[in-house]
């Protein structure tokens, strides 16, 4: 027999097609309207990640205590009984903010499955999914308190203002009307009134917007639009929308082919140019939401004609498609419109640009009345790092792109100096360069050797032998914890491992680089650029996973990352791949036959293991 459940809205995030379905047929009192729900279940687990579902469904909320909110159910409850006379709870302040997102914690008890049955009509839960089958497996709803990830009260719709028209006193008094007047008259207030009933019934058109219609937010953002209608021409409505290929109904962008020159790469650009904007005021799930919209757009194989093409996508819908038709109306969107001319937003990129240097210290120097560099080097060049030093130094210098033959020249003589240790190196130029890009902003490259001794130091060595040529004019910093552990695989020991004992343990160095001037160069010929130049090394057992980690675009290594967590049990990083269960390495680039005989044999092997189809570095550009 099925607990008693209250009514229950499930999130589509993190589910699929099947898994939905099979969930929602366990639940007895689901219902598809989230308005109505006591309690939204999702596969999520951050408080934040509740609040973007909320302003995803429209549904506009204030965080709300529990006490109050366990005072209002008792209320009602005491209003059921008519001769009860417990005196009530008194009530605490609301919280607000984080406070409202923390689970309760007093020593009065947990949250008991009566109090969520009897929460108010008006308060929804927004739970993690485990809350509903840990329910479901010990038939009761159990208390919710380690389940808990945002409790708020759901906002009405505005009220219309009364608009009857009112009769006047003075003109009620007044005599002599003839009776055709107060027969008109009569008239219409009967049309007014006749009309506040329709504009009041749940059933008019006015009332249903108003019910989709949401008040300002917790985040402070004003109302949500109603949905844009598109303008069509009757060419444009017959014609029949291309199909959506079977890889673009997975979630995991690793699953997709997403080129170096998509089909939509114009809007892609525009929609890139709102994620910045976004990581620049600090929102980071915005930056995640947008990361999703452009990684879909990337792999569609067609040019867009319609902004119906776009809501059809996973991770776009209406408000992508809006930013497009805005787009192509006046070639930006609205909101990159603003932004070039907004002092902030254009001070915070220049800042940002600097290498070294992230949003939050952007927005920190900004704050301290900063508007260019002179202020940084004036007032903070003794606090700075000395990586921020140097990206303030050649910040002219590092916004300049390198272009492919350079890229190539300067990889060809790192390759020559370490050759000179061994001959037997192999190297491979990854980011950018590696996925087909004109231009990259810095050069990446991948060293190995097959006899794993000669891996151990060598980075030290390499940077030595090129500062003394002159190639190398500052070192940023140098890693060598791979060589200090003598090239072990590194166990991974859970989430609560300690800080940077787990992620891309390599061997490397992140240095500038300016090509000496020729003894045949007139002294009076401009210096050579500075650029930024990373050398990683990688032990052969891990070559393939060091090139992977390596050469994708970011939402193509988030999604990698999530898809061997969720499907292979697995994590994956740059310097190999573990098991979540426990913790040990999982050799997937050697075979019957021995090692890989190239890096790049090894790279295919990963994809095998992991039950992932071969994608070229040219298709794992998702933006």
């Amino acid at each position: 027999m099925a607990p008693e459940l209250p009514r229950i809205f499930l999130l589509p995030t993190h589910l699929q097609e099947d898994e939905r379905l099979k969930l929602e047929a366990k639940i007895p009192t689901l219902t598809h309207d989230s308005q109505e729900a006591a309690v939204i279940l999702g596969k999520i687990s951050r408080p934040e990640r509740a609040l973007f579902e909320l302003r995803r469904l429209r549904l506009a909320t204030e965080p709300v205590a529990y006490e109050e909110a366990a005072a209002e159910a008792g209320q009602n409850s005491n209003r059921e009984r008519d001769d009860d006379t417990q005196e009530l709870p008194s009530k605490r302040p609301r919280l607000s903010g984080s406070k409202a997102l923390e689970p309760r914690n007093e020593a009065s008890g947990d949250v008991t499955s009566d109090d969520v049955l009897r929460q108010p009509r008006d308060v929804v839960l927004v739970l993690k999914l485990a809350w509903l089958l840990d329910s479901l497996e010990q038939d009761a709803a159990l208390p919710v308190d380690d389940y808990l990830l945002y409790r708020g009260r759901k906002l009405p719709s505005q009220p219309k203002k009364d608009t009857t028209p009112k009769t006047s006193p003075s003109r009620q008094r007044m005599k002599g009307h003839s009776h055709a007047a107060s027969r008109a008259s009569s008239v219409l207030a009967r049309a007014a009134e006749d009309q506040q009933r329709i504009s009041t019934s749940p059933h008019s058109p006015r009332t249903a917007r108003r019910r989709t219609d949401s008040p300002s937010t917790p985040s402070g953002r004003k109302r949500a639009e109603p949905p844009t209608l598109y303008r069509e021409t009757t060419s444009e409505h017959d014609a029949p929308l291309p199909p959506i290929p079977d890889f673009l109904h997975t979630t995991y962008s690793c699953e997709r082919p997403s080129l170096v020159n998509p089909p939509n790469a114009a809007f892609i650009k525009e929609l890139k140019a709102v994620r910045t904007l976004r990581l620049l005021q600090g929102d980071q799930v915005g930056v995640r939401a947008y990361s999703t919209s452009i990684a879909s757009l990337a792999a569609y194989p067609f040019l867009i004609k319609r902004p119906q093409e776009i809501e059809r996508l996973p991770g776009c819908g209406a408000k992508i498609a809006k930013l497009y038709q805005q787009w192509t109306t006046d070639g930006c969107t609205e909101e990159t419109k603003a932004a070039a001319v907004d002092t902030e937003l254009t001070v915070l990129r220049k800042f940002y640009d600097i290498w070294g240097v992230a949003d939050v210290t952007a927005r920190h120097f900004f704050k301290k009345g900063w508007r260019d560099l002179d202020d940084i080097v004036e007032h903070e060049w003794s606090s700075l790092s000395r990586a921020q030093q140097i990206g303030v130094k050649y910040y002219d210098d590092f916004q300049l792109k390198i272009p492919r033959a350079e890229t190539e020249a300067i990889a060809n003589t790192i390759l020559t100096h370490v050759r000179r240790i061994d001959p037997g190196f192999q190297m491979v130029i990854v980011g950018s360069y590696r996925r087909g890009k004109p231009e990259s902003g810095d050069v990446d490259v991948i060293l190995s050797h097959p006899d794993e001794a000669q891996t151990l130091d060598v980075v030290e060595k390499l940077i030595y032998s090129l500062e003394k040529s002159s190639f190398i004019k500052h070192t940023l910093s140098v890693w060598t914890r791979n060589s200090e552990r003598g090239q072990a695989p590194l166990p991974w020991r859970g989430q609560n491992r300690s800080a940077g004992s787990g992620f891309d343990t390599l061997d490397k160095a992140m240095v500038v680089w300016q090509e000496p001037r020729d003894d045949k160069e007139e002294e009076t010929a401009a210096p050579a650029p500075h650029r930024r130049v990373d050398i990683i090394i990688s032990p052969w057992k891990t070559a393939g996973c060091a090139i992977l980690g390596w050469s994708g675009e970011t939402t193509f290594q988030r999604d990698l990352r999530r898809y061997c967590k969720v499907k292979m049990g697995l994590k994956f990083d740059s310097s190999g791949i573990r098991r979540r269960a426990d913790g040990s390495w999982v050799d997937l680039e050697s075979s019957e036959q021995g090692p890989a005989p190239d890096m790049e044999t090894a790279e295919r092997r990963v994809f095998e293991g992991l039950g992932l189809e071969w994608r070229p570095p040219a298709e794992r550009c998702t933006g």
